[in-house]
């Protein structure tokens, strides 16, 4: 059970346009970011907007983002430049008898914050960990662990929760009563993300099977 706080609205995380679409409850903040895979990071880099797809993780209502030490967005989220990191599902394309009223069925996360640079030993491997499960549950205790050398190469930041929304879309398309009578299909086309069957690595040996872990996801 979710007994996290509800989403306390800041001048930047408030929904305005579209209001009726917010939602409040936190725990449908953790729902969009846990379905997910990829998130975008949105920040200003000498003086201009830099938005690229990153892979996370949430433990709590902490998200983990990692990358190269190299990155030059990283180094300036590290540097305490402020952040926005969005998530949004697309689930289905919402057909109207207008041009104008077409849209999409979608579920969105946007958080706002400063990352913190997590240097705790301990940290550091839990955020990896938690990385690592988002993305493929029961791979960390599989896998072998970073090394040191990977471990000096990977820069981890903690983004925290606090500012954050949730706008969702679902149902028909909202036409204008004039239009209802016209002879245009109206209408939600749903669209899914499908697991595919494994495809295992042609360096494995002949004859190794696919293990519950990856099996499991297609369930």
């Amino acid at each position: 059970m979710d007994t996290s706080p509800p989403l306390s609205p800041t001048p930047r995380s408030t929904v305005r346009r579209g209001a009726a679409r917010a939602r409040t409850d936190r725990a449908e903040l953790h729902a969009v970011l846990d379905a997910g895979l990829v998130g975008h990071l949105g920040i200003v880099l000498d003086g201009a907007p830099v938005v690229l797809p990153t892979g996370y993780g949430r433990r709590g209502d902490t998200l983990y983002v990692h990358g190269s030490t190299g990155a030059a967005t990283l180094r300036a989220a590290a540097a305490g430049a402020p952040v926005c990191l969005t998530v949004t599902h697309v689930d289905g394309v919402v057909y109207a008898r207008s041009a104008f009223h077409h849209s999409m069925n979608y579920r969105c996360a946007v958080v706002h914050g400063t990352a913190r640079v997590v240097t705790d030993p301990e940290e550091l491997l839990l955020g990896l960990e938690v990385l690592t499960e988002h993305l493929a549950p029961g791979s960390w205790s599989a896998t072998r662990r970073p090394t040191r050398r990977e471990l000096a190469a990977t820069a981890l930041l903690a983004l925290d929760l606090t500012e954050a929304s949730v706008k969702v879309r679902t149902g028909p398309p909202v036409d204008d009563e004039e239009d209802l009578a016209l002879p245009v299909w109206a209408g939600v086309l749903p669209l899914r993300t499908v697991l595919g069957a494994p495809e295992p690595c042609p360096l494995l040996p002949a004859g190794t099977a696919v293990p519950d872990r990856v099996l499991g996801r297609r369930a």
